[in-house]
Formats: structure tokens, sequence, C-alpha cells
């Protein structure tokens, strides 16, 4: 069982940089999840960290845990009130024609046999609103971050796909399977407002496998 690297710990939190391909919650098929790491999370502690909220299998990076309940209902709290800044890392399959932008487009989940689910952009959604610049382009696709202020499940990936128009590479339900073995986007910054004392701030490099992309030292700031 692999190390999970640390971004930011204290008395009442930790940041973790989760691997892509690890579920925060063991699948109903079994198999590794993070929980199998919450032993070696603890360090010291008496109870394991709880994750306050969630990033998708396949998506890599800032994960928050609280290290106690009170911690969590904070922190959950400050999710809640939008006192979280989030900054993803995505590559898209082709290179936008605007480099900028916000999109506002609210997101209804919808089933069916053949498909399992997905979430669609639908008026009667829950509003989404997501703002996105391009970093740096590489072999007609994008490297983009995106700061969504809103946190509904696959955001990101419906925004890219339907907003932009342009889904996330490797993304098996919003795009295509074919060009990374996973779907390529990373949490790579987590800020986390709090009264009294000093913010959580963490950020993630940029995983190996969106460098073999052609994405090398790129990160949130550069030009």
């Amino acid at each position: 069982m692999s190390h999970i690297p640390i971004l930011f710990e204290d008395g009442e939190a930790l940041v973790i940089n989760k691997p892509s391909g690890l579920p925060i919650e063991r699948p109903r098929r079994g198999g590794a999840s993070l929980e199998d790491h919450f032993e070696e999370l603890k360090l010291g502690f008496q109870r394991a960290p709880m994750p306050v909220h969630r990033i998708d299998t396949d998506t890599s990076g800032c994960l928050l845990l609280a290290r106690n309940a009170k911690a969590l209902k904070r922190f959950a709290k400050a999710f809640e009130e939008r006192l979280v800044e989030k900054r993803y890392l995505g590559v898209l399959s082709g290179v936008p024609a605007d480099s900028e932008g916000t999109i506002e487009l609210s997101l209804s989940k919808i089933s069916s046999a053949e498909k399992g689910w997905r979430m669609i952009p639908a008026k009667k959604g829950k509003p989404s609103v997501t703002a996105w610049r391009v970093v740096a382009t590489h072999e007609g696709r994008a490297l983009v971050e995106f700061r969504p202020a809103t946190g509904r499940t696959h955001q990101i990936r419906v925004h890219a796909a339907s907003g932009i128009g342009i889904a996330l590479v490797g993304d098996p339900v919003y795009g295509t399977k074919q060009g990374a073995p996973r779907t390529m986007l990373h949490a790579s910054a987590l800020t986390v407002e709090r009264e009294g004392k000093t913010d959580i701030a963490a950020t993630s490099p940029l995983p190996a496998d969106f460098q073999a992309l052609g994405f090398g030292g790129e990160g949130p700031d550069a030009p």
C-alpha cells in the first residue's frame, strides 16, 4: 500500500495529495479505498481523519480531511458558505477559441439502465458556476485552470464538455476514454478560511501523467 503525501497539517486539518484511481469510499464491489490509509493518517491522533468533501476517483490532488468532529462540522459549513477556494487543472482534448471565461450551467442528475447515471445541463437543475482560463497549449490540447464557485457532482467535467464545448482528455462519460488512462483532472490548490486562525492552504504539484502529455512545469500561476 503506497504512502499518501500530506500537503498541509495542523491540529484540526490535513490536506492530502490523493492519487488518481483511489476512491474515497469503499466501492460496493470491494477493492482499495482511502479508508485503507486511515490508520496511517492518524499521525498520532486516536481517531482517524474524516473527508470533508468529495473528489472523483479519477481526480488527483488536494483533499481536505478533518481530524475531529467539531472541525468536520466547521469545514463542511465553510464549503456550504463558499469560503473555500478550489483550483483545478484539467487537460482539454482541444484548444478553446477563447482564452478564458465563466460558465454558468445548472446541472441535474439523470439515470438510465444502459448508460448508468450522469449529470446534464438543465434549466431546473442546481446552479453551477465555473471560471476558467487556458494556462498552456501543446499538440492540439489545452491545460486549463478551473475555479469552481459551486461544488456540484462532475461540475468541471460537464462544464468543460457542455460549457466550453471540449471534454477533458480521457473522460469516459462526457468525452472519450481515448488519449489518457484516466479523466485528466487534478485538484491543484485548496484554501479554506478559518476564523481566528491562519487559513488552510495547500498546493499539489502537477502529476506525472499530465507531464507525459507535454505539460511540464506549468501551474496555476503560469502565464
